[in-house]
């Protein structure tokens, strides 16, 4: 799976709502990615060797634990 892959689409209407979207996605992904550093520094590990795609998978699986965000 790849973001390419993905029919990622913006659900916003308004061009400033897009803009809006597409900065919490790269936020989105900035954290992915801050927590990658994290976890690859407690296990002796180089962030490089740890897979983004597989990360995002197990933050699906644990954050419906966390509870729901209201909008």
């Amino acid at each position: 799976m790849h973001l390419a892959e993905c029919a990622v689409v913006l659900r916003s209407k308004r061009p400033e709502l897009v803009e809006q979207e597409f900065y919490a996605l790269l936020l989105a992904h900035a954290a992915v990615r801050r927590l990658m550093t994290e976890a690859a520094a407690t296990s002796a590990q180089a962030a490089e060797d740890l897979s983004c795609i597989h990360a995002v998978r197990v933050l699906r699986r644990r954050l419906p634990a966390a509870g729901a965000i209201p909008p």
